[in-house]
């Protein structure tokens, strides 16, 4: 079972308005840095750089963060875990932080990304910047600073984002 939450017109509006509320809150990204998480996150942030770039003329310093190694689960399953590559290459000692990723649920990620980003410094701040925050089902108390659109699912539910270069839909579809 397969349900479309948002088809490319409505979503690329939400990206777009996420990309315009960073300009709004952060200027000229003089001390803004903005990361996505792999690997879904560096989707959302390539989306949210290309409307900066053509639309506003601004862009900030970005990298990639892996969290595989930092997960609190990553010695639970019995089968290997495949890392993503981790390509920041500056500090963000001091720097404003926008951690990107595309779906906020349990909040386990995000955990794991706060410990991950301390091998790069102490931010100033950090934000999270989410396409999807499902509600109701955080284990951790973390809330998004940014987000495209909420979506109330069942716990045996999952939001599946199709990130086709223009295309991009969202779906909720029941775990398998």
């Amino acid at each position: 079972m397969k349900k479309l939450v948002a088809a490319p017109q409505y979503t690329n509006l939400l990206i777009r308005r996420l990309a315009e509320q960073l300009v709004e809150d952060h200027h000229s990204f003089e001390n803004t840095v903005l990361i996505g998480l792999q690997p879904k996150g560096g989707f959302l942030l390539a989306q949210i750089q290309h409307h900066l770039k053509s639309h506003t003329a601004l862009s900030g310093q970005t990298g990639l963060l892996d969290i595989t190694f930092y997960r609190d689960d990553f010695r639970r399953k019995d089968l290997a875990w495949k890392a993503s590559s981790t390509d920041i290459e500056f500090l963000v000692e001091g720097k404003k932080v926008i951690l990107i990723d595309d779906v906020l649920y349990t909040g386990r990620s995000v955990r794991s990304a706060f410990d991950a980003l301390i091998s790069f410094g102490r931010p100033s701040k950090v934000q999270l910047m989410v396409l999807v925050d499902r509600l109701y089902q955080r284990e951790f108390p973390i809330k998004a600073d940014y987000v495209g659109i909420k979506v109330n699912t069942l716990h045996s539910e999952r939001i599946k984002i199709d990130w086709d270069k223009e295309d991009v839909n969202i779906w909720i579809t029941k775990e398998s």
